[in-house]
C-alpha cells in the first residue's frame, strides 16, 4: 500500500546551469581578451606609424577600425596614404589586416580597391587587380615568411609619369623565408623567389619587343646575404647600407620565357657599385635568342645608342644548331662600369638598386 502524501522527487536544475553559467564566464573572459588584444594591436600600429614618421616617412589616414570578434582581428586603414623620404610612396583607397584571435602571429593584409605606387621622379602608377595581397607569419622570427601576390594586375601610368614596363599580367608573386643552413640553423641570411606569369609589355615599350608581343614568364630565385643589413629609412639608404656592409645576391637563378626564347639564368655573386649599379656576371643558356634581342633592339626604350648596340648584339648572336636544341647559346651579361654588356657590345645602363 502507497503513502498518497509522499512528495515528489524534484531533480537539480544545476545540471542545466552549470553548463549555460560555464559558456557565459568562457565568453566573458574571451571578450575581454579579444579587447585587450585588439586594443594592443591599435597601440603596436599606432607606435610604428609615430617611429616611421620620426624617420622622415609621412603616413596620412582618414581613420582606423577593428572589428572581427569573436574569432578574428580585423584592422582596416581608409584613404592610406605612405610617403617614403625618396619620394617613393603607396597610396590606397583601403588597406585591410586580418588574423585569428587566438593565433594573432600569422596576418593577411590586402588592398581591396587597388592602389596607386608613386615611382619617386617617374611618377604614379594605379594598379588594379582581382587580388592585391600579402601575408605575414612566423613575427616571432628573425625574419617572418612573406608571400606578396598580385592576380590579374593591371598597371596603368597616371598623367606625366614615365610608362610603366608592363600593361598586366596574369599573377605576380614574391616570397621571402630565413635562409636555414645545413645544421637547419637559421642565419641572417634570406631566401627570395620573384615569379610573373603571363605579363604583357605596354605598346613599343621593352617587354612588348622582348616577347614579340607575346607573353613574359620569368622566375628568379635568390639568397641575400646580409639582410640585416638592410636598415634604413628609405630604400636608397636601406640598400646602400646593405651594400656598404658587403651584401650580395648569391646562388642566383632561374627562368625566363619571351614569347618563343626562352633563358636560363644563373650567377654566382651580383652586388651593387657604389653608385647603386649592379655589378657581376650571369650566365645565360638561351634558346632562340635572336628573335628576342632582335624585339629588343626594335623597341621604342631608350636611346638611339642602346638600340643600335642591341643590334648589333643581335648580329653578333650565333643562332645555335637546329632541332629540338635549335638556336640554343650560352650568353655572359656582364655588369660593370654602370653599364649592361653582352659581349663586347654594351646594351644599356646597368641595373640600379639604389
Amino acid at each position: 500500500m502507497t503513502d498518497a502524501h509522499v512528495e515528489p522527487i524534484r531533480h537539480s536544475r544545476k545540471g542545466l546551469i552549470i553548463p549555460f553559467a560555464i559558456v557565459f564566464v568562457g565568453l566573458a573572459l574571451w571578450t575581454g581578451w579579444w579587447f585587450v588584444l585588439t586594443q594592443q594591436i591599435e597601440k603596436k600600429l599606432e607606435g610604428r606609424i609615430a617611429r616611421l614618421e620620426q624617420s622622415g616617412w609621412t603616413v596620412k589616414h582618414a581613420g582606423l577600425s577593428t572589428t572581427g570578434w569573436p574569432l578574428r582581428a580585423r584592422v582596416a586603414m581608409t584613404h592610406v596614404d605612405v610617403v617614403a623620404p625618396s619620394g617613393h610612396a603607396v597610396a590606397a583607397p583601403e588597406i585591410v589586416a586580418e588574423a585569428n584571435a587566438y593565433n594573432p602571429t600569422k596576418w593577411v593584409i590586402a588592398a581591396p580597391d587597388g592602389m596607386v605606387l608613386t615611382r619617386g621622379a617617374k611618377g604614379k602608377v594605379a594598379v588594379r587587380a582581382e587580388m592585391i595581397r600579402m601575408s605575414l607569419h612566423g613575427l616571432t622570427q628573425r625574419w617572418p615568411n612573406v608571400v606578396v601576390e598580385l592576380a590579374k594586375p593591371v598597371f596603368t601610368a597616371l598623367p606625366n609619369a614615365e610608362p610603366f614596363p608592363l600593361a598586366k599580367a596574369g599573377l605576380v608573386q614574391f616570397y621571402m623565408r630565413p635562409h636555414v643552413a645545413g645544421s637547419n640553423t637559421p642565419t641572417e641570411d634570406v631566401d627570395v623567389l620573384f615569379r610573373l606569369v603571363d605579363g604583357e609589355g605596354r605598346p613599343n615599350g621593352p617587354v612588348e619587343g622582348l616577347t614579340q608581343s607575346g607573353k613574359l614568364n620569368a622566375q628568379v630565385e635568390a639568397v641575400i646575404e646580409k639582410a640585416g643589413a638592410l636598415k634604413g629609412a628609405d630604400a636608397q639608404g636601406l640598400l646602400s647600407a646593405w651594400t656598404a656592409a658587403g651584401g650580395r645576391f648569391v646562388a642566383v637563378k632561374g627562368q625566363l620565357e619571351a614569347g618563343e626564347s626562352r633563358t636560363f639564368l644563373s650567377s654566382p655573386a651580383l652586388s651593387a657599385d657604389d653608385k647603386g649599379r649592379l655589378e657581376g656576371e650571369v650566365f645565360l643558356r638561351a634558346e632562340k635568342p635572336l628573335a628576342a634581342i632582335v624585339g629588343l633592339a626594335g623597341a621604342q626604350q631608350g636611346g638611339a645608342m642602346d638600340r643600335a648596340a642591341a643590334a648589333r648584339a643581335a648580329a653578333a648572336t650565333p643562332q645555335g644548331g637546329t632541332g629540338e636544341q635549335g638556336q640554343a647559346v650560352d650568353l655572359v651579361l656582364n655588369f660593370k662600369g654602370g653599364r649592361t654588356y653582352l659581349g663586347p657590345f654594351a646594351l644599356a645602363p646597368a641595373p640600379q638598386l639604389f
